[in-house]
């Protein structure tokens, strides 16, 4: 034992003293084995401060309050809740009963001792030095001691007067106002002065605007109901202190009164899972993930750690050849004073655990300093505090050891090579004779077999993606193992080629050791790239021939859904202002009820309207039932297969602008949205409605719309089976050409037609039609006019299918061409290392100094050659199997959308398309330009020496 350690002490002071001496290569496999160290350490950290306590979370949910008590809208039904306090609902079964809604008296749930604190948020408008900003309005005593923890200040003080506001930091930074500037929401003719600055924890992005209770929502709301605009809705909680805390049997009590509760005690002391009726009630058992996608999900992060483990062996193995190569004199000394294989092995092995432990330390530690100095930043990414600096010892030292594991791999075998050589060969600086495995190869062929099976099978019998990936892991395992035997019969073409050349891959193939790890590594590096990218690309045309375009290419859509139109004007006038418009198409809409009523709102004195769609032209699959059952269980597979062909059940947007997907516009919008049937234009300006919904039409050519001023009443008709009652009013309609793309508009009344039936209208938004596709810069400009109005603008430009993945492509091809360059660098220093007494032979018979440059750029261009021709090949396959293991998924779904009679479009397209421009780059651009760059950096004339004997 006293032998072992002394002996290892030895080896790994002599490995510390080599790796100063060849401080490159040292920096070399030290920087390629501490990234990934650094960037998983880094993550481990981030990861861990950003998960907060128990504690942590509470505090920032509750304060320093016991318990926060809401109204969940049931009108005060008794309800089942679960512990956290965030899913509840109705206790009872209410099967054709009203469910119950409303608000309820919470104060009633509040115990007899408790302290309480009201906290209300809203929205609105505030004017800020650039134009409006949409905040939250938040009505809080911020500086009660129940609210510690929900809202740190950062500057001045929180408001106590009626007038005094105080802002989250970033709604500082977005409005361009300072602390003592005066505030004033849209629609208010009231000013509040800010008085401080304070951040939330869980929303540094937040925008909101903190008042005393009754200073700015009530009033605000007033007076936007006094300008016949949708008020502020407003939701109130209730934070208590009760002595002795909130416990789980308090939550059940206050349940039973219709209130929910987010306790302290309880998030901090869950009850057991039999404890909480909501998780007796059907559909609501809490979710318990699988342990098989447990499983699957280790398996994946084990097949990608080892992968990449694999990696960097491949490539740090031929470095430490290099050292063990050129220290091959020292080695031999010290067999030549006693020292046996084993001795030689630890020797080499020791550089792997030096380096491999520098690489733990300087990972690790960058790992550390680079998250502790970036944490500001990531906070301000992710959008929310770290509760602290996590630092877990034992996870770091893991991931040390996964350096450590790492280089000591990377030196067995350059270890096990300089052990079999004799101490004369070490001397003298012979090679002898090496032979390579025939084992070897027959086990990376059976790998290679078994993984195309299992990929095949994966791919054409089964639905499992990991039966394929895993196929392809092990193929690829099996192709690395080949590599010695592939690169042998490479060499076979050397006969044809000049000299260079020739010597070039004659080395490479009489000295597999060195050549194999560099191709493997290629391999492993282009494999993986060219599975990606085949991937990608194939997906991409899959997504170009699905894609819908919403617009004709090049036409904008612009639309205002709140405020009641009062903005529309405008917007529309900025946008035609910054971009540039050729045609503009302004857009109305129904409304039904009071002017300002918003789109889809349900608020007091707000109606909708909804097209009545003729009983002839309903869908049987969809048409209601008294009963509220599926009609289309009703109905055989064969006769929802065919009612999924009938017109009358085809998929059309209707939701897309408005209610019901009808518009008020005039001719301009045919043109916008290219409709070429003349006679669709002649209608509008008699009076009808244009249709492109066939199921629209009833059989006397007329829509019939629905107005609805009740909407509670409507639903409960709806929920009954009973048809929505309200007024209808018809009009004459056209139905345009079959084939007529509307882009989701289903109709369009021209504004006389509106008038004349005494509908009121609202302006909505406004089509556009561009000469040339907007720049950049005209985009920025206009953003820039809309975030002035302070209004939630829908905007879109229809700029057609736009690929995703051209920098993931682009990404993959530098990584693989930084991969390639390094294998091949490595494997190029490793030959000259070898080659030097060839090199001076070739010198001493008359050879030219630029020999020595080109062998060296050809040297490394094989090795390229070699490592992308394999690469490319073996990471085609895993992709096709993908692909095809996909197609067969879609056109499962697509029957099963058959049989229920779901769909009438055609059958998926799921194409399998080669990266034939990702292979160039690799198979001519980056061997080309690795051996450039190889010979470049090559000195053409070696240092003058007597060759050796041999």
């Amino acid at each position: 034992m006293n032998n072992w350690f002394h002996s290892w002490r030895a080896a790994v002071r002599i490995a510390r003293r080599d790796a100063w001496r060849f401080k490159g290569r040292s920096f070399l496999v030290l920087a390629m084995i501490a990234l990934p160290i650094l960037g998983v350490s880094a993550a481990d950290l981030t990861l861990r401060s950003a998960e907060l306590s128990a504690e942590e979370k509470v505090t920032r949910t509750l304060g320093a309050a016991d318990a926060r008590i809401s109204d969940p809208g049931y009108g005060g039904a008794p309800l089942y809740q679960n512990p956290e306090g965030d899913q509840s609902t109705p206790v009872g079964e209410f099967d054709g009963k009203p469910y119950p809604e409303g608000a309820t008296d919470v104060s009633k749930a509040f115990p007899a001792n408790a302290t309480v604190l009201p906290d209300s948020v809203g929205y609105g408008k505030v004017r800020t030095a650039y134009g409006l900003l949409h905040a939250q309005i938040r009505e809080l005593k911020a500086d009660d001691p129940m609210a510690e923890g929900l809202v740190n200040l950062l500057d001045g003080r929180f408001p106590k007067k009626a007038d005094e506001v105080a802002v989250t930091g970033h709604f500082l930074e977005a409005s361009g106002l300072r602390v003592g500037s005066t505030l004033t929401a849209r629609g208010l003719d009231r000013e509040y002065r800010i008085v401080g600055t304070y951040e939330m924890p869980n929303g540094l992005k937040d925008d909101e605007v903190i008042a005393v209770p009754g200073a700015f929502l009530a009033p605000l709301d007033k007076a936007l109901k006094a300008e016949g605009l949708s008020g502020t809705t407003t939701t109130t909680t209730h934070l208590l202190r009760v002595p002795g805390g909130f416990t789980w049997n308090m939550v059940k009590e206050a349940n039973t009164k219709g209130v929910t509760v987010t306790s302290r005690a309880v998030l901090l002391d869950p009850p057991a899972q039999s404890d909480v009726p909501l998780y007796t009630e059907e559909g609501w058992a809490p979710y318990e993930e699988s342990g098989a996608a447990n499983a699957a999900a280790l398996a994946a992060a084990g097949t990608v750690v080892g992968l990449a483990m694999l990696e960097i062996c491949l490539l740090a193995g031929p470095a430490f050849a290099v050292g063990a190569r050129r220290s091959r004199r020292q080695l031999g000394l010290v067999g030549a004073n006693g020292g046996d294989r084993h001795h030689i092995r630890a020797i080499v092995l020791a550089g792997g655990l030096v380096i491999g432990a520098a690489a733990a330390v300087t990972g690790t530690v960058l790992g550390i300093v680079l998250t502790f100095a970036l944490q500001p930043v990531l906070e301000e990414t992710i959008g929310r505090r770290f509760g602290s600096f996590d630092v877990r010892p034992l996870e770091l030292l893991g991931i040390g050891l996964l350096a450590v594991l790492t280089g000591l791999l990377a030196a067995i075998v350059p270890a096990v090579t300089a052990s079999r050589q004799t101490v004369l060969a070490s001397l003298t600086g012979r090679r002898g004779v090496r032979r390579s495995s025939r084992v070897l190869p027959l086990i990376g062929l059976g790998a290679v077999a078994l993984g195309a099976a299992i990929a095949l099978y994966g791919s054409v019998f089964s639905d499992q993606f990991l039966l394929v990936a895993a196929g392809s892991a092990l193929a690829e395992l099996g192709a690395v193992a080949m590599t010695p035997a592939l690169v042998g019969l490479f060499g076979r073409v050397g006969r044809w080629l000049p000299l260079s050349p020739r010597l070039a891959l004659r080395d490479a193939v009489r000295n597999r050791g060195r050549t194999a790890p560099a191709v493997a590594a290629v391999l492993a590096a282009v494999a993986g790239t060219v599975a990606v990218a085949t991937y990608t690309v194939s997906r991409d045309a899959q997504e170009r021939a699905g894609y819908e375009a919403q617009l004709p290419h090049g036409a904008v859509s612009v639309l205002v859904r709140e405020g009641g139109g009062r903005d529309v004007p405008a917007v529309r006038d900025a946008v035609q202002k910054n971009l540039p418009v050729d045609l503009r198409a302004d857009l109305d809409r129904i409304v039904v009820g009071r002017a300002g009523c918003d789109v889809y709102s349900s608020a007091e004195g707000c109606g909708t309207y909804e097209v009545v769609i003729p009983k002839a032209n309903e869908c049987p699959l969809w048409a209601a039932t008294p009963d509220g059952s599926d009609p289309a269980e009703k109905l055989s597979k064969e006769e929802r297969r065919k009612l999924g062909r009938d017109w009358r059940c085809q998929n059309t947007e209707t939701m897309a602008f408005s209610e019901s997907g009808l518009v008020v516009a005039d001719a301009k919008l045919l043109a916008v949205l290219g409709v070429k049937d003349p006679g669709a234009a002649k209608a509008l300006a008699e009076g009808k409605v244009v249709a492109f919904s066939r199921p629209m039409v009833d059989k006397s050519r007329n829509i019939s719309i629905r107005l609805i001023t009740d909407q509670q009443a409507a639903d409960e008709a709806a929920m009954a089976g009973k048809e929505r009652p309200g007024r209808v009013k018809s009009f004459p309609a056209y139905q345009v050409a079959e084939g007529t793309k509307g882009y989701g508009v289903a109709g369009i009344m021209s504004p006389a037609a509106a008038k004349a039936a005494g509908l009121a209208t609202q302006p909505l938004g406004a089509l556009f039609t561009t000469g040339t596709m907007p720049s950049g810069e005209q985009r920025q400009k206009l953003d820039d006019d809309l975030a002035k109005t302070g209004v939630g603008v829908e905007l879109y430009v229809e700029e057609g299918f736009v690929s995703e993945n051209s920098i993931v492509l682009l990404s993959l091809t530098v990584f693989a061409t930084l991969i390639t360059i390094g294998a091949a660098g490595i494997a190029t220093g490793l030959a000259q290392a070898d080659a030097e007494a060839d090199l001076k032979t070739l010198a001493a018979v008359g050879a030219p100094p630029r020999v020595r440059r080109t062998l060296s750029g050809f040297q490394c261009g094989v090795v390229a050659v070699m490592g992308v021709l394999l690469g490319s090949a073996a990471g085609v396959l895993p992709a096709i199997g993908l692909r095809l293991t996909e197609r067969r998924q879609e056109m499962k779904w697509y029957q099963e959308a058959l049989d229920q009679g779901m769909t009438f479009s055609p059958p998926p397209h799921v194409p399998i398309i080669v990266p034939w421009e990702t292979l160039a780059a690799l198979l001519v651009a980056v061997p080309l330009g690795a051996a450039l760059l190889a010979a470049l950096v090559t000195r053409s004339r070696g240092a003058l020496a007597r060759r050796a004997a041999t």
